[in-house]
């Protein structure tokens, strides 16, 4: 069986660090991604900046290649096949090398669904699909960064928050940051969008600091929800 995994850009070693990119998809479907595929020409922005960024020709860029288009149900199909991808990619550069999982909608909810892999330096979930009662024992003492927007009619802004309280009374470093007036599409504000993404990403691969809200959004444990829902100007950017 084909491993679900394809790099787009591959150093070797890639001594920044690989990012695996997961993209949205739909609840339900059994049929393959489009040719076109949508949700996968959304994260390809994010790839350029990730790749245009002082990481550039160091840093590892792959993508998830789902089976199907749906999550469906119990199956978590995104996720089986982001957990296969994770495993391959693992097994090609070493279990020495940081890994980024970042993830959009269903591709978000893949990602911190298998974001406690040891190999995993942190997770950056976009526009995550959050519904109630998503694990997150498993994501202990990892690091957890989610970007929503506060007018996503797609996926809920307060699921994702609630997962983030949850998370961090599990125990995992948490932040949530909110790009205002956004879409789930994360087209309006866009650059802000990579900008910040990019930011977070460098940051959990240990190529610069994180932002001091951010980084004392992860340094808060428990029942301590103070910091946890951050919106900042400082990536206010250009709409």
């Amino acid at each position: 069986m084909t491993v679900p995994l394809i790099w787009r850009h591959h150093p070797v070693p890639p001594t920044a660090g690989v990012v695996l990119v997961m993209h949205g998809g739909e609840e339900h479907g059994l049929r393959p991604p489009s040719r076109l595929n949508p949700p996968l020409q959304r994260m390809r922005p994010f790839e350029r900046a990730l790749l245009r960024s002082p990481l550039g020709e160091a840093l590892g860029v792959a993508e998830v290649e789902y089976r199907c288009r749906g999550w469906n149900g119990e199956r978590a199909d995104a996720a089986v096949d982001a957990e296969d991808a994770l495993a391959e990619l693992v097994r090609q550069v070493g279990p020495g090398v940081p890994v980024v999982l970042l993830g959009h909608s269903m591709g978000g909810r893949a990602a911190l669904r298998i974001g406690g892999h040891a190999s995993v330096a942190g997770v950056v979930a976009l526009a995550p699909w959050c519904p109630p009662g998503e694990p997150v024992g498993h994501l202990a003492d990892h690091r957890v960064l989610i970007i929503h927007s506060d007018h996503d009619r797609v996926t809920s802004p307060a699921e994702s928050l609630d997962l983030a309280a949850r998370a961090r009374m599990a125990g995992t470093q948490v932040a949530r940051c909110v790009i205002p007036g956004s879409d789930h599409a994360m087209v309006r504000r866009a650059p802000t969008w990579h900008r910040l993404t990019t930011l977070l990403t460098g940051a959990l691969l240990g190529a610069w600091p994180f932002p001091d809200p951010v980084a004392k959004a992860l340094a808060r444990t428990g029942s301590d929800i103070e910091g946890l829902d951050l919106r900042l100007p400082l990536w206010a950017g250009r709409r």
